[in-house]
């Protein structure tokens, strides 16, 4: 039986672990590389042509952005690419989300 300073002590870790976790980087399976390549070539034109700013990256910046979150942000790019028609693998989706978290969002990163 553990004793009530054990006990504390483990929930604690447990909680840290869990907290750690929750802020650790999203999509750590993203090569970013691809997905700044595959931004350019198939986000920023539109993105610039309707939000503007440098890399159309006011759509992500704007004060009343969509994604809030990484999951957030995974449904927003599924629903471009579909809209689009885009011919991209979930593997190509989460490279280009990795790169807009990284160059915008932020979400677990420090």
């Amino acid at each position: 039986m553990l004793n009530r300073n054990t006990h504390a002590f483990l929930l604690a870790t447990m909680l840290l672990a869990t907290a750690e976790s929750a802020s650790a980087n999203p999509f750590p399976e993203a090569d970013v590389t691809k997905g700044k390549a595959y931004h350019e070539e198939l986000c920023v034109a539109c993105h610039t042509r309707r939000f503007g700013g440098e890399e159309g990256g006011n759509v992500y910046l704007r004060e009343n952005r969509r994604a809030k979150n990484p999951e957030g942000l995974r449904q927003m790019l599924s629903a471009c690419t579909s809209a689009l028609n885009l011919d991209l693998f979930p593997e190509d989706e989460a490279h280009i989300a990795g790169y807009l978290n990284q160059r915008f969002y932020r979400f677990g990163l420090k």
